[in-house]
């Protein structure tokens, strides 16, 4: 496995702990704002309850100071030589699978963070969702060769 290699500049065993850390930490923000339950985020979708608006929006706040505030507060990251900028790309490719994905998420109230947090939470039903989102992703995946 080349992510868990151990080199001078990226020491494996913290690199995977902040990992794990930081999954745990978005998987029990999930929960707590309870965008894990499909019905929540359907009554959310159908304007009913915005209390999912104020997550989300937290989130994008502390996202966009994180990638606005870091580079200016740390020399580099804490496992690399430098800080990375994300192109965003849009074509025909990207509406298609937004499209889907938006689709797909007011069919059944559910995307792929909080399908995998929500088993964590024994909602098990959620297979059904995640085995779509497995099957939309291998198609798409296919859809390219």
């Amino acid at each position: 496995m080349k992510a868990l290699t151990q080199t001078a500049t990226h020491p494996a065993i913290p690199r995977a702990l902040a990992t794990l850390a930081a999954g745990a930490l978005f998987g029990f923000g999930l929960s707590f704002s309870t965008m894990i339950r499909p019905e929540v985020v359907l009554s959310f979708l159908r304007f009913k309850d915005f209390g999912l608006m104020l997550v989300m929006g937290g989130a994008v706040v502390v996202v966009l100071l994180t990638y606005k505030l870091a580079p200016r507060m740390l020399a580099k990251p804490l496992w690399d030589d430098h800080f990375h900028t994300h192109p965003s790309v849009w074509n025909r490719d990207t509406a298609i699978g937004a499209a889907l994905f938006g689709v797909g998420w007011g069919l059944c109230g559910v995307c792929p963070g909080p399908a995998i947090a929500g088993l964590g939470a024994g909602n098990w039903e959620l297979l059904w969702a995640l085995a779509g989102i497995a099957l939309g992703a291998l198609v798409q995946g296919l859809g390219k060769k």
